[in-house]
């Protein structure tokens, strides 16, 4: 089922980043939130969400109140991590630039389910795009400004304060503080773009992170699934993965299994995740591959045991996929990471 505007939703800690920001600018946000029909006394509720209208309304309200066309990225800049729960955690203790731009393109629903973000590897770069939904006539720019520019921000956060995108690009028109813009993303903007961009080095977008921790990125994937699971019951993607995971442990899951654990029948699984544009298969290699990278990584895991956890019947089985899906044995992967 496609959706329509009024569907989409917006993660709570949004709406607090920008009380944050208006407070920042020594304005009051009240009347503010009032006007845009969102009730300020919810927005640090961790299950709280809002419809995309009314955010739209609250942002460009704020532009107006603080009548600063960089108001976006000042919000960007004040975002912290844990604001996005999971997410912004598990992104923290990733093993790449990579790997926290993968999680959010994975987990972009948590923040937003209007936005369509995607991630490419060509052969010299790393490139994020994030489109807004089609069916809204007149976006804020803003709040894709906030979101370029945190999105930058836990890169450096991750990966150190000198960490620059090669490219950047953005739809919205040319702002009155290009200067802003220009010193932020350290490198020229590309305005009244076709999308929204950051362009990564290929080298540095791989370079290992000094505060990986693949165990607590998994802790707080699973987190994240589990939200997504609860609060968008009409995407089964997210459920889909949740329950593969947990069956894993006692071997290869199935598809009956999984519409099983669901609630739903074979036929029906088959036709929500098509209309998802993917399938059991791909969802299930996906996952297994996601959590082969993480597994590997912790030292303390073994072999026979990584095997059982992915649902193996044998680490031959094992070592033969994960040759597939990386070009070397786990041996040489653990040894090289």
């Amino acid at each position: 089922m496609e959706s329509t505007e009024k569907d989409y939703s917006t993660l709570g800690s949004v709406a607090a980043l920008i009380e944050q920001t208006l407070r920042h600018y020594q304005c009051e946000p009240a009347a503010l939130f009032l006007k845009a029909g969102i009730d300020i006394e919810h927005i640090n509720d961790p299950a709280a969400r809002f419809p995309l209208t009314r955010m739209q309304k609250l942002w460009r309200y704020a532009v107006d109140e603080t009548g600063d066309p960089c108001f976006g990225l000042t919000a960007g800049e004040l975002l912290q991590p844990a604001a996005l729960q999971g997410l912004g955690l598990a992104w923290l203790a990733s093993d790449t630039l990579y790997d926290g731009l993968a999680r959010l393109t994975r987990f972009s629903h948590l923040i937003s389910t209007a936005a369509t973000v995607q991630l490419e590897k060509t052969d010299h770069s790393v490139d994020l795009t994030v489109l807004p939904p089609a069916d809204i006539e007149s976006f804020v720019y803003e709040g894709l400004d906030a979101g370029m520019a945190f999105f930058l921000r836990m890169c450096r956060i991750t990966g150190g304060p000198d960490i620059s995108p090669v490219r950047v690009a953005l739809m919205r028109p040319r702002p009155a503080c290009t200067d802003r813009f220009e010193t932020f993303f350290n490198t020229p903007v590309e305005y009244a773009a076709d999308t929204n961009l950051l362009s990564f080095s290929s080298d540095r977008a791989h370079v290992s992170l000094p505060y990986a921790n693949p165990e607590l990125a998994r802790i707080n994937d699973q987190s994240v699934m589990d939200y997504l699971a609860r609060f968008d019951q009409d995407s089964i993607t997210m459920r889909v993965r949740a329950a593969i995971i947990e069956q894993l442990i006692d071997g290869r899951p199935s598809q009956g299994s999984i519409a099983e654990s669901l609630h739903v029948s074979l036929r029906s699984l088959q036709r929500r995740l098509n209309t998802e544009d993917t399938n059991f298969k791909s969802l299930l290699e996906g996952t297994r591959h996601d959590l082969a990278l993480q597994y590997i990584r912790e030292q303390h895991r073994t072999i026979g045991e990584i095997t059982y956890l992915l649902g193996f019947s044998e680490p031959s089985n094992f070592s033969r996929a994960f040759r597939r899906w990386t070009g070397m044995s786990p041996a040489e992967f653990r040894e090289s990471a």
